[in-house]
């Protein structure tokens, strides 16, 4: 939930019982694009882009999308590298419009829990674009798909989604785009979580102890 000078949106995290099992649980796959790395400083949120999973099951049919204008001018490397201009931007919503949005989507869909591949990247951002208009973002429990593969196949050290996208045998979206990276990321995350049972490992519980090291809530 986000809480500043007033609410931007409703709560979205309760707690869940440890003991629910993986297949019954509903996340909220996403990805954000920025104008560059340096988040919490100089760059802006440019793109959201959102997919629910239901249990095991990729929901394609449930997206979300938004731009959003930075007000600041994109570098040519960054529209080289995700294709979005200034012009697609140019009247998209403003982040605090666009990131309530996203929440008001998760919401709707009663998801549980936020999942990214290198998630901290994405919350930081929504964080620092929250910050920036004196809000703040709480409780919203997160998983990271890089402690999942540091748990089923540790040996990898990479963080580049489609290689790891390749290596386990899942569907390849468009790459740098918050659509394409948030599917691409949604089935490798399905396909992990399957290994993920292989393994014994069954419930919530299973899976926020797996992750504790580097999980985080926001």
């Amino acid at each position: 939930m986000i809480f500043g000078r007033k609410p931007l949106c409703p709560q979205i995290h309760k707690e869940i019982p440890l003991s629910t099992p993986i297949d019954k649980m509903r996340f909220t796959v996403f990805d954000t694009e920025t104008t560059g790395f340096q988040v919490a400083t100089v760059d802006r949120l440019i793109e959201i882009a959102a997919v629910q999973v239901d249990g095991l099951k990729v929901c394609e049919e449930v997206q979300f999308h938004t731009y959003v204008n930075p007000n600041r001018q994109i570098s040519q490397e960054i529209i080289e590298l995700t294709g979005i201009t200034d012009d697609m931007v140019e009247n998209a919503p403003t982040a605090i419009k666009g990131i309530s949005n996203f929440f008001t989507f998760i919401k709707e869909y009663n998801s549980n829990c936020l999942v990214g591949h290198y998630v901290l990247f994405d919350m930081v951002t929504l964080k620092s674009e929250l910050k920036r208009e004196k809000y703040s973002l709480q409780r919203v429990p997160t998983i990271d798909t890089l402690d999942l593969i540091g748990f089923i196949s540790p040996s990898y050290d990479m963080r580049d989604l489609h290689r790891y996208a390749q290596n386990f045998g899942t569907r390849i979206y468009e790459r740098h785009t918050a659509t394409g990276d948030a599917l691409t990321t949604a089935y490798l995350f399905v396909e992990l979580l399957q290994y993920f049972q292989d393994r014994g490992k069954q419930t919530w519980g299973d899976l926020l102890q797996t992750t504790e090291s580097q999980s985080r809530i926001f």
